[in-house]
């Protein structure tokens, strides 16, 4: 459901709209009936199939308030997704603000959904780690939601690789890349310039590449972010590794700023979102496009495809 009062219900009905004679991406929305009176409530994610070309389906949850409807909302796509009752899971936009008066400790989706999937088995590096897609371009996170200042220091060893060999292993099992190449932005203007603007890259991010590549990884040492992603760039790699939030996100946002996707990576489940906020300035006003929602949910159904090749060799 996302918050009930930014433009999470307009955008699953625009995309509803767009998907409902399209049955392999057949989905259910999870919110209180109140929520999306026009929708058709169901009991079993089986009836999708039968009534989504004709009626939204909603599972029914009972509503506690916006802000305890938005987490129950979350936590029943987890349930669902870990009994394997459904496919994936696809998030529409949080109000972080609003969720910390409930008692909310979590700096968003990807950190909360980590938590909630803590006890279930997965084979492979652990998350979760945040990956952005669009215009072609895939960009993984070293470190999330977090001061600039933070994330500097916040960037060690230990998590550039244990976020490289995540990103490594979903390229594989998720996106079906058999042999994935990945691109690592330095942290400093033009890579530290061999010392001369910063230490980082010879003494954390390059030492790093060279012990993922000595576990059979390929990633490069650590390249320049104002030259990593022109389009002649983008063809030397299938993914980028970015430092921190803004270094990532701009670019994705830059080459298809309606269509991005926000993918989390290194769970037991699947989960995608459309890569914006809450829009509560326009919440409301049919102003707003589902251009986003509708490609991460077709991102969800190509990653279920992916994973399910992979599984069966």
């Amino acid at each position: 459901m996302g918050d009930p009062e930014g433009v999470g219900p307009e955008i699953t009905v625009k995309c509803w709209e767009a998907l409902r004679n399209s049955p392999e991406h057949g989905f259910a929305v999870i919110a209180p009936k109140d929520v999306f009176s026009d929708a058709e409530p169901i009991t079993d994610l089986t009836e999708i199939s039968d009534m989504f070309s004709s009626r939204l389906p909603l599972i029914d949850i009972e509503s506690f308030g916006r802000e305890r409807s938005t987490t129950d909302s979350i936590q029943t796509a987890v349930s669902f997704c870990l009994s394997h009752q459904a496919s994936a899971m696809v998030t529409n936009p949080i109000s972080k603000d609003v969720l910390y008066k409930l008692g909310f400790k979590y700096p968003g989706h990807t950190e909360y959904l980590g938590k909630l999937t803590e006890g279930s088995s997965y084979e492979g590096q652990r998350g979760p780690a945040m990956l952005l897609s669009g215009g072609g371009l895939r960009v993984a996170l070293v470190t999330i939601h977090m001061s600039l200042k933070d994330a500097a220091s916040a960037i060690t060893a230990k998590k550039i690789k244990v976020k490289a060999r995540i990103l490594h292993e979903s390229l594989k099992r998720d996106f079906g890349i058999k042999e994935p190449r990945i691109a690592m932005a330095g942290l400093n203007p033009h890579a530290g310039e061999n010392g001369a603007l910063g230490l980082e890259e010879i003494e954390i991010i390059n030492p790093a590449a060279q012990e993922l590549r000595a576990e059979g990884i390929k990633i490069s040492n650590a390249r320049s972010a104002d030259t990593l992603f022109h389009a002649e760039a983008r063809q030397t790699y299938d993914a980028v590794l970015a430092m921190y939030h803004d270094q990532g996100l701009i670019p994705v946002k830059t080459l298809d700023f309606h269509g991005g996707v926000n993918i989390t990576l290194g769970l037991p489940i699947i989960r995608t979102s459309p890569d914006h906020g809450t829009a509560f300035g326009i919440a409301g006003q049919n102003k707003a496009r589902p251009d986003s929602l509708i490609a991460a949910i077709k991102t969800a159904r190509n990653i279920a495809n992916n994973r399910a090749a992979y599984v069966a060799g």
